[in-house]
Order: structure tokens, then sequence, then C-alpha cells
């Protein structure tokens, strides 16, 4: 999820833990667990401090280790021991456990979106991205703040309300993963050029009823499109370029990062006088014809890296960090 959304859920959960009698009895272990979810719902994204050393960094990084199982110990640990030392006089382990149940939650949650985590480190690198929740659910959001302020207002006692928030939110998931089974199954049913091989992922938008659909062929090349209300609309088809300027672009630390966080990437090459132009993209993020999840190397004709960009831009943003001029 984003940040603002982990950020609610890291309030909600404050607010879920005055069903624990000993947090509902005494104000200074509330205040230490409220410290204890806000922190804990956001340490795994800690990750985002790697952009100050480079984007590559950053994206080969961003929801790996952190999001890991050892992780969820290790942030467990370090803040509720911080806390307890700030907080002398309550009992630790009520601040270990809402800790603990706000890290859980928070990677439990990235598990639903389409970036994904690599949850399973050490046992596995794999990226786990089950494409059911969008990275920013207004229903998810609204919820949690209504409750938030709700809570805010001293209207409503904490223990119900954020036990009626999380039944509600349970249910939600619940309702999401059972329509993206069914979202797919349909896909399926309506592409009229499926063939024995295809692979379909079905990824949310802020919308309930429009999501973006991926076929991945046999031949290794994509086809893009959404699905909208009972309606499939086959939008675009990606491939990689087959040039010696991309296989020369894997072997920039750049590229190799993208490409270790994404097997959704198709490459093209700009022909320049002075040179190639290499623009990876990652096909399930399509934006208003483009796609923002880029690697850009820019190469002379010895195939020498001149520039490169990693991460989230549009081809103009790009072309213009790069002081790209194909004209």
């Amino acid at each position: 999820m984003d940040t603002a959304t982990h950020f609610v859920m890291g309030l909600s959960l404050a607010g879920l833990a005055y069903v624990d009698p000993a947090v509902a009895a005494s104000p200074a272990l509330a205040t230490a667990v409220l410290l204890g979810t806000v922190i804990g719902s956001q340490a795994p994204d800690f990750d985002g401090l790697l952009r100050l050393k480079s984007n590559a960094l950053y994206v080969k990084n961003h929801r790996g280790i952190t999001h890991s199982l050892p992780f969820l110990v290790i942030w467990t640990a370090l803040i509720s021991g911080i806390l307890s030392l700030v907080f002398r006089t309550v009992p630790a382990g009520h601040i270990i456990l809402w800790t603990g149940v706000a890290v859980c939650v928070h990677v439990f949650s990235d598990l639903f979106n389409t970036y994904g985590t690599q949850a399973m480190r050490p046992f596995s690198e794999r990226w786990i991205s089950w494409n059911i929740i969008h990275i920013f659910d207004p229903f998810m959001f609204t919820t949690h703040a209504a409750a938030i302020l709700l809570w805010s207002t001293g209207a409503v006692h904490p223990a119900p309300l954020f036990t009626g928030l999380y039944i509600l939110t349970a249910l939600y998931y619940v309702w999401r993963t059972v329509v993206h089974a069914l979202t797919t199954a349909e896909v399926k049913r309506r592409d009229t050029t499926r063939q024995d091989g295809d692979r379909y992922y079905v990824i949310p938008t802020v919308s309930f009823h429009k999501w973006h659909v991926v076929k991945a062929l046999a031949d290794g090349s994509y086809q893009i499109g959404v699905m909208n209300g009972d309606g499939l609309d086959w939008r675009k088809h990606a491939r990689t370029e087959q040039h010696p300027a991309v296989e020369h672009s894997k072997q920039h630390p750049d590229v190799q990062a993208f490409l270790y966080f994404t097997s959704f990437a198709v490459a093209e090459v700009e022909h320049l006088p002075w040179g190639y132009i290499v623009r990876w993209a990652d096909v399930r993020y399509r934006h208003r014809k483009q796609y923002p999840f880029v690697a850009v190397l820019v190469m002379d004709k010895q195939f020498q890296p001149i520039n490169t960009y990693v991460g989230w831009l549009s081809a103009k943003k790009t072309a213009k960090r790069l002081s790209i001029n194909s004209g």
C-alpha cells in the first residue's frame, strides 16, 4: 500500500489495541502502543532511504529484505525495544505484541498489490504480488480515516469501532479476492485469441470496475488490455526489440537492477546519429498510453554508456532528465 494508507492503518491498529484490557486501562501504555503501531506500520518501507544513494539501488531492494520473514522480527524487536526504554513503567509485552501486529499487517497488505514483496526471503527471492488491491485503495483509506476521525471526537469507544473496522477490512479483502478470480476467469473466457500457454495477469486500478490486463504469450511478448465492466479491449502488443544495443544494455547495473525486480520488461531501441537509447519498461504499469516505470540507457555507437535513469517518469520527463535530444 502507499505511505498514507499505511499511516492510517497504523493509527487504526492503535485504536484496535483498546481490545487489550491493559492498553485500555493505561494511558501511558496506550501512548507507547500508538507509537509502536504507527512506526511499525511504516518501518518496512524505510528502505526508501536507498533513494539517497541511487534509484537503481532503491528499485532493486524496495520491498525486498525489509519485508522479509527475518525483518518481521527485527523491526518488531528494534521498535519495541526502543519504546520500552522510553516507557519503562509499562509492560513491554503489550508493546511488542501490537508493534509486531503493525509490522505484519504492513507486509501482508503489500502482498495484495502489484508491486509485490520478497516476503519469503531467505527461503526465496521471488517477488510475490497477488494483484488484488491497488496500491492506493480509496475504500481502504476512507474507511480507516473515517474511523480515526470518529475516535478522535470521542463519539465512539475505540474497541468496538476498530473491531468492526477490521472485520469490514477482512471482508473487503475476501470480496476483492473473489472479484479478482472471477474477473480473471472472465478475461480468459472473452479472449477470442487465447492459445495454450498464454498466461493472464489481471491488475487492479483505483476503480472497482476497471482492471488492466497483461497477457504473456509463449513467444515472450505481451498483449496489453483493459477489462472495463463486461468489455475486454486489447490496446497494445509489446515485444522486446532484437538489437545488439538491447543485449549490451543488460550488462549495465541499473538495467540489471530493473530486470531483477520485474519479469514483465520489454525493450525498444531508438536510433540516433551518435548512438542509441534503449528503453526498458514494465508493461504492468500503463498510464495514458505510456509506461512510467522504466530503465533508460543512453549509449554511443560503440555501446558505451553515456547516461542512465531508473524509476518512475513519463517519456517526456525521462528525456528531459537525461538531456536526450533526438531531434
